[in-house]
């Protein structure tokens, strides 16, 4: 247990600190902990925290799945996720996104799929005289752009051809896909690599997908940027791995537990 000063040990709840660290050994990487496990993490016996996780059991804060063995219980994960569904996405997103734009000098967009299309609900716009500036509101049909790729990278192959049974994409622009079969097979590249670069008249997108606590894509943010402002691979690797440590602190709000591995 840390060390405090003697006026700030008048203060703590031994119990209570012991219970809430306890929770916090639940990561990711340990689902499932034991008895022993939370002992060898606060330097304690076993039988000196069995009133706490007695308790934290009681009250669905753990759930026993083996003799001593424990998970994270419903109550963290209601509670916990209620909290993160009170929050609007925008307002999650906003500064996150208008710090991206200060640090990459470019105007930077949040998206969310209804249907086919990409629906722009947010935007932080570049002060400079050459910029992209899509307006709240916008909707862009999915194949077509970067977000709306990523957005359709959450859909499985029946459900995309579900979307897009009765829908005639030949009538788009290049590098927009022509037919559901290249459509399918930009979706699963993309949902590979986990990002988008899109083109097109004279601009450049580059977006990403923002995760929930399911790991389900529930938005997309691009950076974009006129053609003569984004010269070279050194540069635009750079906006990328910028765009993706965005995402990843984003999606970490939203409550997703995936860490990306380090953009190339």
């Amino acid at each position: 247990m840390a060390t405090h000063s003697s006026k700030e040990i008048d203060y703590t709840v031994p119990a209570l600190y012991r219970g809430l660290k306890i929770l916090e050994l639940f990561d990711s990487q340990h689902r499932i902990l034991t008895t022993q496990d939370f002992a060898d993490a606060l330097e304690v016996t076993t039988s000196s925290i069995y009133r706490i996780v007695t308790t934290l059991t009681e009250m669905n804060y753990l759930e026993k799945v083996a003799k001593n063995t424990y998970q994270l219980g419903p109550q963290v994960i209601s509670h916990g996720f209620s909290y993160l569904a009170s929050r609007d996405i925008v307002d999650i997103v906003m500064p996150h996104l208008n710090a991206l734009r200060n640090l990459v000098s470019m105007s930077c967009h949040l998206s969310v799929r209804e249907g086919q299309d990409a629906v722009y609900i947010y935007r932080s716009f570049a002060s400079q005289r050459l910029s992209v500036n899509v307006p709240v509101g916008t909707r862009i049909a999915c194949h077509s752009c970067a977000m709306g790729r990523v957005l359709l990278t959450d859909l499985d192959e029946p459900e995309l051809d579900a979307l897009y049974q009765h829908v005639r994409l030949d009538g788009y622009p290049a590098p927009a896909p022509r037919t559901l079969p290249e459509l399918k097979q930009a979706i699963a590249n993309d949902r590979t690599t986990g990002w988008v670069i899109h083109r097109s008249d004279y601009a450049t997108a580059i977006a990403t997908g923002l995760k929930d606590y399911q790991g389900r894509i529930v938005a997309a943010i691009n950076v974009s940027g006129p053609d003569a402002l984004i010269d070279g691979d050194a540069y635009m690797t750079d906006l990328k791995q910028q765009l993706l440590a965005t995402a990843e602190r984003i999606s970490f709000e939203l409550g997703s537990i995936e860490r990306r591995s380090k953009p190339a």
